[in-house]
């Protein structure tokens, strides 16, 4: 018999802040991943100089949000790279990827001290994260003239 879909968030989390927990997830372990996120906030709290951890990660993701990107279109036996706006939920799926991706990256610190830095660095505008949607859309700034082939 299946289980009826419970629509709650479990320890006071918001939805966005689940979904993220959900993504940095590996090999299902989901209590490892809230650890590491709660562990994250309170690193914010202790080296952002007392700012208010919800909102560093608010900011974090709206700073790393991209608006544009390029999706490759075969047309005519030539590959064109055509910008195209981003869909929301596409935009939280690529900025949580990247955000992760930034952290896993750096080497030598627990990974809630990684993720609080980046998270830090991508709330003010730089960072690995906000680098990786700069170059999203200047791609697409690069290939503005490939737009028309958006309708075939």
């Amino acid at each position: 018999m299946k289980k009826p879909k419970v629509n709650y968030i479990p320890e006071g989390g918001t939805a966005m802040q689940e979904r993220f927990i959900n993504t940095m997830m590996l090999r299902g372990k989901k209590s490892t991943s809230r650890r590491i996120f709660k562990e994250t906030f309170i690193e914010i709290g202790k080296i952002g100089n007392g700012q208010d951890p919800e909102r560093v990660f608010e900011k974090a993701i709206d700073n790393v949000k991209p608006s544009m990107e390029v999706r490759p279109k075969r047309i005519g036996g030539a590959v064109y790279q055509i910008p195209v706006e981003v869909k929301a939920n596409r935009q939280l799926s690529l900025t949580f990827r990247w955000i992760i991706q930034a952290a896993r990256g750096i080497k030598g610190k627990p990974m809630s001290k990684k993720l609080a830095s980046v998270l830090l660095e991508a709330s003010t505008g730089a960072g690995p994260a906000v680098k990786k949607k700069e170059d999203a859309h200047r791609m697409a700034q690069a290939n503005k003239a490939f737009a028309h082939f958006a309708k075939y």
